[in-house]
C-alpha cells in the first residue's frame, strides 16, 4: 500500500493533505513542509481506543490542593529568578537558543547543586560521554548522583529513566532525539512533537522535572514546530552575541511564573558566573562628556535595570536618509524621530540616524522614549548630557511626557547607583516625593526635557 503524504505547518502544526504556500491555520508564509503519515497502530500513539475502565475521574475544583506545586532551587538564583522561584516538581522546560551561546555549561552547571538532593540524568545526543566528563569536571560538576548517558534513541531514553528513577533528566538536545516507529528523521516535525510529547507524559505521569535544551533558526525562533513551545511548561531563551561574555537568560512562557523576568550571566573559563546587579554591568564603560548617549531605568520583570541608548546623527549623503536601531524598536524610534522634528524643532528628516542599547539588552517599553529622544537631540546639536543624569517617561505624538508605571521603584534604583538627577513626567513628580542626594527635573513635553538636559556649556 502507497504511503500517504502529509503536510505541516513548522508555525502553528496545522495539518493539510496538499501544500500551500500561507497555512490555512495562522496565516504563516512558507511553513508548509512535507512529511510522510504516521502508520495507525496499535501502539501508545496510534490506533483505535479500546474499552478501557477509567481509572482517574474527574473531580470539584475546590477538592483540589493548591499546595501541591513543589518548587526546589537550581543553584542559579538568576535562573530561579527567570523560572519564578525555582524549578517546580513535575515540569517540562525548554531552554533555547543560538549554537554555542551556553546552553548545555548552563544545564550541566546546575547539576552540582542538583545532585546534593537529588538524581540526575543527562542524555546528550550531540556529545560522548568521555567529552561530558571533560565539561563536567571544568565546571566542578562531577558527583556520583549525576548520571551521563550518549543517547539519540528516545525508546532507549526512555529505558534509562525507568532503571535509574532519577528525579531530573535534562536532553540535549530535543533535535536530535527519535523515535524508531517513525519513518521521519530527526529534529522533523513529526519526530520533534512525538519525541517531546513522550517527555511530556514522563514529566506529568511520574513527576520528573524535566529540562530539554533546543536549538533555534535563523529567524531566532525554537527550530521545529510552533506547537512545540505550546506543549511545554516553560520556553525560556539564552541571548547574547558569542563574541561578548554576557549572557541574557529570558522567560517567553511560564506556567509558574512571570514572563518578563531576565537573567544576566557573564560567560568565563570556568562557566557560566552570575550578574548580581546588571545595571552596573551595562553601564560600565561609559564615556563622560559623549553627545548622543542618555540612560533610562527599564522594568525587567520586578527588577528595575539601568540602560544606556547611544544615538548618532549624521548628515545625510544620499536622497533618502538611513534609519538604523539595534535593541529599539524600528517603527517607534522612526516616530520618536518624526517627533522630534516637528514638536522639538530640529531638523532631523535630514539625517542619517543610528540608535544602539548598549549590552545586548532590547527595550521594548515606553519608558525608553524620553531618552532616546534626549539621545537623538544631544547628537544632533553636538552637546553632551551630563554624566549624573536619567531620563524616563513615555513620549506621546504631540510630544507630551506621560507617566510610566513603577516610577517610584525606577528612581530608587537611580538613586542607589549614585546619579544626580532625573528627567520625569511633571504631572507625576510632585506625587514621588523626595529622594536624598537625587534631583527630580519636571518636564512636560520633549522641549523642556531637552532644554533641561542639553544646557548649552560654558
Amino acid at each position: 500500500m502507497k504511503q500517504k503524504t502529509m503536510f505541516f505547518c513548522t508555525e502553528c502544526g496545522n495539518e493539510t493533505a496538499k501544500w500551500a504556500g500561507k497555512c490555512p491555520a495562522c496565516g504563516a508564509w512558507n511553513t508548509i513542509v512535507e512529511q510522510p503519515e504516521r502508520p495507525r497502530t496499535g501502539s501508545r500513539s496510534g490506533g483505535k481506543i479500546s474499552a478501557v475502565p477509567v481509572t482517574r475521574r474527574a473531580c470539584p475544583v475546590t477538592d483540589l490542593r493548591a499546595d501541591e506545586e513543589i518548587r526546589f532551587p537550581t543553584g542559579m538564583r538568576e535562573l530561579d529568578r527567570v523560572l519564578g522561584g525555582g524549578a517546580v516538581k513535575g515540569s517540562l522546560v525548554l531552554v533555547g537558543g543560538a549554537p554555542g551561546i551556553g546552553k548545555s555549561t548552563l544545564m550541566l552547571q546546575i547539576c552540582s547543586k542538583l545532585c546534593e538532593f537529588s538524581k540526575v540524568l543527562y542524555v546528550s545526543g550531540e556529545e560522548s560521554e568521555h567529552q561530558l566528563k571533560l565539561r563536567a569536571k571544568r565546571l566542578r560538576a562531577e558527583n556520583n548522583s549525576l548520571y551521563v548517558i550518549s543517547e539519540t534513541s528516545l525508546g532507549d531514553v526512555l529505558e534509562s529513566v525507568a532503571a535509574e528513577q532519577p528525579d531530573i533528566l535534562i536532553v540535549d538536545s530535543i533535535q536530535t532525539l527519535y523515535d524508531e516507529g517513525l519513518d521521519s528523521p530527526a529534529g522533523s516535525v513529526s519526530q520533534v512533537k512525538d519525541c517531546t510529547m513522550a517527555l511530556m507524559q514522563l514529566a506529568k505521569g511520574q513527576g520528573v522535572t524535566v529540562f530539554v535544551i533546543g536549538h533555534v533558526n535563523k529567524e531566532g525562533s525554537i527550530a521545529g514546530p510552533k506547537v512545540l513551545e505550546h506543549m511545554v511548561d516553560c520556553v525560556l531563551y539564552f541571548e547574547g552575541d558569542r563574541h561578548t561574555s554576557y549572557r541574557i537568560l529570558r522567560a517567553a512562557k511560564n506556567r509558574f511564573g512571570a514572563t518578563n523576568e531576565i537573567g544576566v550571566f557573564e560567560m568565563r573559563d570556568a562557566g557560566l558566573e552570575e550578574v548580581e546587579n546588571p545595571s552596573e554591568m551595562l553601564l560600565s564603560g561609559r564615556p563622560d562628556d559623549a553627545p548622543g548617549t542618555c540612560v533610562t531605568c527599564v522594568m525587567e520583570g520586578v527588577r528595575p535595570v539601568l540602560a544606556e541608548i547611544q544615538a548618532l546623527l549624521v548628515s545625510s549623503s544620499g536622497g533618502t536618509p538611513r534609519r538604523t536601531s539595534n535593541g529599539f524598536d524600528y517603527n517607534r524610534a522612526s516616530m520618536l524621530l518624526a517627533v522630534l522634528e516637528k514638536r522639538g524643532g530640529l531638523k532631523v528628516s535630514a539625517c542619517d540616524a543610528y540608535l544602539n542599547i548598549i549590552g545586548g539588552l532590547w527595550l521594548d517599553e515606553p519608558a525608553a522614549d524620553l531618552a532616546a529622544v534626549v539621545a537623538l537631540a544631544s547628537s544632533y546639536l553636538d552637546r553632551p548630557v551630563p554624566s549624573g543624569m536619567v531620563a524616563i517617561g513615555e513620549v506621546g505624538l504631540t510630544g507630551e511626557l506621560r507617566s510610566v508605571n513603577h516610577l517610584a521603584q525606577r528612581i530608587s534604583e537611580v538613586q542607589r547607583l549614585g546619579f544626580q538627577s532625573c528627567v520625569v513626567p511633571a504631572h507625576r513628580a510632585e506625587h514621588l516625593g523626595s529622594f536624598p542626594g537625587l534631583r527630580l527635573i519636571p518636564a512636560r513635553n520633549i522641549g523642556e526635557a531637552i532644554r533641561a538636559a542639553l544646557r548649552p556649556s560654558e
